[in-house]
């Protein structure tokens, strides 16, 4: 079946007016401008970041204590002792925010024999010391000696961190205001508008360091000897991204 040749042409014009608004359309979207409302010209997407090294004043000490024994209950009530014992004594010393006591994992798993059947049990405990008092964390450590150092672990205090973020963020504003300006020239442009900023800051963790196996072997003749520690430095960031309308 045909057409007229007049009715094909007013067709194919609509089709691609439909094409176009569509285009149109999908455009305005991406660029998050609402139908009908002129996408913003001559925005330029930035991002500054202002960094800072402080020394760590943060210390988590993790203890752990494991025993074996031919029955689950047998090995589970000899862990608590042992964890309960190491609580009372740890929690003397405890000072909030200088140091925190706290139990970490516990942990039960089955042994096996050559025919696979469960001859046993092994039972692990953890017990966590946290805060900023290094000397007194590296001293309850040394006296904790039914559990063995498994971690050591550095970081930054919330006050630390805070503290610092709160100097970046004026560094990376400056230098962000500072780079849309020299933007602005680059492009021939005498200023710019703010558009929509973001700031965000570091989340530094804590740094991991493995304890040497020789300290271990030593505990056993160095009753409360305390634990050494050697903090190191973290880094805190601050990061202002967003963009900027330029202006003649």
């Amino acid at each position: 079946m045909s057409f007229p040749s007049h009715f094909s042409s007013r067709a194919t014009r609509g089709l691609a007016l439909m094409a176009a608004l569509a285009a149109t359309h999908g455009l305005t979207q991406a660029q998050g401008v609402a139908p009908g409302v002129a996408a913003p010209r001559n925005v330029v997407s930035l991002s500054a970041t202002a960094t800072q090294e402080i020394n760590q004043d943060l210390l988590a000490v993790s203890l752990n204590v494991t025993r074996d024994g031919s029955q689950a209950a047998e090995v589970q009530s000899q862990l608590k002792q042992v964890l309960d014992a190491a609580l009372t004594e740890a929690r003397k010393e405890a000072k909030p925010g200088s140091m925190e006591v706290r139990t970490g994992h516990f942990s039960m798993y089955p042994r096996y024999n050559t025919q696979g059947k469960i001859n046993g049990w092994q039972g692990s405990a953890q017990l966590v010391l946290e805060g900023t008092d290094m000397p007194r964390i590296a001293q309850v450590a040394g006296k904790l000696t039914q559990l063995n150092v498994t971690g050591v672990d550095y970081g930054l205090s919330r006050a630390a961190r805070e503290a610092s973020e709160s100097a970046l963020l004026t560094q990376a504003v400056a230098r962000y205001r500072a780079k849309a300006q020299d933007v602005s020239r680059a492009f021939g442009m005498n200023s710019y508008v703010l558009g929509e900023v973001s700031v965000q800051s570091g989340e530094p963790g804590f740094d991991s360091r493995p304890t040497p196996m020789l300290m271990k072997a030593a505990r056993a003749e160095m009753a409360e000897a305390p634990l050494p520690v050697a903090p190191g430095k973290g880094t805190v960031s601050v990061t202002v991204s967003g963009s900027v309308i330029l202006t003649p």
